[in-house]
Formats: structure tokens, sequence, C-alpha cells
């Protein structure tokens, strides 16, 4: 894998954006390096146009160790990154987009969970069985994002989630994988679920 998936970053946000997924300055992507330490999207930015020095460079514990650009500062949902991050040792991306469709899915959820259908498109999230049943673990929404991250921490320390997404209400879903390659599939695959789900209430 390059070393520097910046550019790689650049081309899934760019897509997202055209998508609506990333309307304003919504959402944040982020990829880890071989040492540990992971790029995101820095706060404010657009993600129609984002460039290399559009992204501050942090450690788990969260600290900037890289910042191209000064005025840079890290997104508000650095801390979903980074647990996700020291929890899955295996994930190398983490993608956060906000949809329209991902907010209409509070109505179908049970509990602190979203029924997926078993269709064949949860192949996409690694579920390979007939007529599988899958959820989505969902988490509520607080302003103050590190409470959002602990409880991220807490549950799946106690219950590892059947897929690598999770969902935040009235804010959107994030996916995580080994490449950012796959993150930008799962993050359509769930996207595409949601519009299922939704189409097929109508």
């Amino acid at each position: 894998m390059n070393n520097d998936p910046r550019l790689e970053l650049i081309s899934s946000a760019s897509l997202f954006y055209q998508q609506g997924w990333m309307v304003g300055t919504a959402g944040n992507l982020s990829a880890r390096l071989n040492d540990g330490s992971f790029w995101i999207t820095a706060s404010g930015k657009s993600k129609g146009n984002l460039q290399e020095n559009d992204f501050v460079r942090m450690n788990l514990e969260g600290e900037v160790l890289e910042s191209p650009n000064p005025q840079n500062c890290p997104s508000a949902e650095t801390s979903i990154h980074q647990a996700i991050y020291s929890l899955f040792s295996k994930a190398n991306a983490c993608y956060h987009v906000h949809s329209v469709e991902a907010n209409l899915m509070t109505r179908y959820i049970e509990g602190d969970n979203l029924p997926l259908p078993p269709i064949e498109m949860v192949k996409g999230l690694g579920i390979w069985q007939e007529n599988p049943l899958v959820t989505m673990p969902v988490f509520k929404n607080y302003l103050n994002v590190p409470q959002i991250a602990q409880e991220i921490i807490e549950r799946f320390q106690n219950k590892l989630p059947d897929i690598p997404a999770l969902l935040i209400l009235e804010h959107g879903v994030t996916v995580w994988a080994d490449s950012p390659e796959k993150a930008k599939n799962q993050i359509e695959i769930a996207e595409y679920l949601f519009r299922y789900i939704l189409a097929s209430h109508h």
C-alpha cells in the first residue's frame, strides 16, 4: 500500500460529495499509516475539492503529529476514528458520511440496532451466508463527540458488531476496513442498503 493514502481519500471524498453524502463540509475520512498514526480530513473543508494539505496526521492519543497547513485543526469526529483504530487492529481506513437516507433510518431501528435486509449486497460487508440476520449497531448522537466514541468503545469491547459499520442517530454511517478502497465500497453498500430499506417500506 502506498504509504500516503491522502490521494485516495481525496478521490473518495469527491465521489461521496457528488453523491450528496458529504455536502457543505460534512463527514470525514481517515487512513492509517504503517506507524499507527492516521491522516484525517481537517475540520471545515469542503469535501468536493480537497487538497493534500487539507489533512492532519494524528496519533491514537489524539495528538496532532503533522499539519501541512498551520490553520488546520482535526475534524470534530476524530475521537470516533481513534476509537475504531484502537478497537480494530486490522482497520486501516475509517469513513464517515452524512446522507439523507441514513437520517431517515431512525424509524426502522429496533432498540439500538438497525436490522439489515438479507439481500446479496450484505456480502460487501463481509457476511457470506444465506438469509443472514444481520444488524448494524446504532448509537445516540451527542453534541460532545467523545461521548459517542466512548459508547462505541464500551459496546464493542463487550460484543463485536456483525459488520464493520455503525450508524449514529440523525447523523450518518461510519465504516472501517483494512484499506481505503474497501472502506469506499462499504460506504456505497451501506448507503445502498439504506435506500433499499426506504424503498421497500414505500
